[in-house]
C-alpha cells in the first residue's frame, strides 16, 4: 500500500534492485529493444538482450548506460520504470525512496542526470552513494572503523578502486575501463587475427569460457563461429587462453596502475592495515581468471575475491537503506 525503500545498482552491464525487508528481487541486463521509427520499447532487460546482435533493421538492442552513466536519458528513464514497475514497489499512497549508487569520479551534471530518471520512473526521495564504499559494505567489510579497507569495483563500464576508513572514502580512482573494454580488446583481436567477424555476446562468451588475465594462468581453447571478411560467409575458428590474455593485457595493465595509485596515496597507517586485510575484488570483473593473483603479484598485497562480487553493490544497497539518514540526499 505505502512505497517502500529500494536500492539500485544502475550498472551499464547489469540493473540490480535490492527491496527493504525482501533482498535482491531483480537481476536484469541494462539493454532496451527499442523500434527505431516511433521509438517505441518492444523489450526490457533479459529479452532484450536476447535481441542483441540479431535483430532487424527497424529494431535497435541498446545500452542506455555507457561507462557507468547515463548515454541515453530518455530510455533509461522507461528501463528504470519498466524494471519498478515489474517488480511493484510503488505504493498506491505513496512513492518509493531510492538509493543509487554511481562513480566515484562522476560529474554534477551526469548525477543530476540518474537523478532525475529515477524521478520520472517514479522514486521520491532519490540518494546517491558511491559505488565502491557500496561494494565494500555488500563484501561484509566493517567501513565504519577507523582502519583501512580497500576495494577493487570492476564493473560493466567503470573500475573503481578506494580505500575507506570511518565510513567515508580516503583515497580513490575510477576508470572507464572495465567488461565491456575486455570484450572490444578481444572482438577487436578477433577481427585482426583471424579476419573473422563476431558480436559482443561471442566475445564475452571467449572472455568468461577460456580467458585469463594471468600468464600462468589456464591454457584452454574454444571453437567460435563469425562471419569471414574475405568471402562473407560463416566460418569457425579455434582461439586459445593466450590470445585472450594478450588482447586484454593493456586494459589490465590500466586497472593494475589505478590499485598502484590508489596505494601510493594512501596515509601510511591505513598502507599498514591493507597488508594485514588485503584488498577485496566486487563485481563481474571478479570472475576473470586470474585477476586476483596478477593484482596480488603486483601490488605485493594479499587480494580476494568477494563472496557473491555481483552482487555485492545491491547487497551494499540494502544494508544501507538501513541508515537512510547518514546519506547525503541529491539535490536538484
Amino acid at each position: 500500500m505505502f512505497g517502500r525503500d529500494i536500492g539500485i545498482d544502475l550498472g551499464t552491464a547489469n540493473v540490480l534492485i535490492h527491496v527493504k525487508g525482501q533482498g535482491i528481487v531483480l537481476n536484469e541486463p541494462s539493454v532496451v529493444a527499442v523500434e527505431t521509427g516511433s521509438g517505441q520499447v518492444l523489450a526490457v532487460g533479459e529479452e532484450a538482450f536476447r535481441m542483441v546482435g540479431r535483430t532487424p533493421g527497424n529494431i535497435v538492442a541498446t545500452r542506455p548506460l555507457k561507462d557507468g552513466v547515463i548515454a541515453d536519458f530518455d530510455t533509461t528513464e522507461k528501463m528504470l520504470k519498466y524494471f519498478l514497475d515489474k517488480i511493484k514497489v510503488k505504493g498506491m499512497f505513496s512513492k518509493p525512496r531510492i538509493l543509487i549508487c554511481c562513480p566515484t569520479n562522476i560529474t554534477p551534471v551526469e548525477q543530476k542526470a540518474i537523478k532525475e530518471a529515477a524521478e520520472k520512473s517514479g522514486g521520491k526521495n532519490i540518494y546517491l552513494e558511491e559505488e565502491p564504499k557500496v561494494a565494500a559494505v555488500g563484501a561484509g567489510m566493517d567501513i565504519f572503523q577507523p582502519s583501512g579497507n580497500m576495494v577493487v569495483d570492476i564493473g560493466g563500464g567503470t573500475t573503481d578502486v578506494a580505500v575507506l576508513s570511518m565510513g567515508e572514502i580516503v583515497t580513490a580512482e575510477s576508470i572507464r575501463i572495465a567488461g565491456d573494454r575486455f570484450d572490444s580488446d578481444i572482438l577487436t583481436h578477433i577481427k585482426k587475427k583471424h579476419k573473422l567477424l563476431i558480436g559482443e555476446r561471442t566475445a564475452e562468451k571467449i572472455k568468461f569460457e577460456v580467458g585469463t588475465v594471468s600468464p600462468h594462468g589456464r591454457e584452454e581453447s574454444i571453437e567460435i563461429r563469425g562471419r569471414d571478411m574475405v568471402t562473407g560467409l560463416p566460418r569457425t575458428v579455434e582461439v586459445s587462453s593466450e590470445e585472450v590474455r594478450q588482447a586484454m593485457s593493456e586494459a589490465i595493465q590500466h586497472i593494475v596502475q589505478a590499485a598502484r595509485t590508489v596505494l601510493e596515496i594512501t596515509p601510511p597507517e591505513l598502507s599498514a592495515d591493507i597488508i594485514d586485510r588485503g584488498i577485496i575484488i566486487t563485481g563481474g570483473g571478479a570472475y576473470l581468471h586470474g585477476i586476483d593473483s596478477l593484482l596480488s603479484d603486483e601490488l605485493k598485497v594479499p587480494v580476494f575475491i568477494a563472496e557473491n562480487p555481483m552482487d555485492c553493490v545491491a547487497i551494499g544497497t540494502g544494508k544501507m537503506l538501513e541508515n537512510l539518514d547518514r546519506i547525503r540526499k541529491v539535490r536538484a
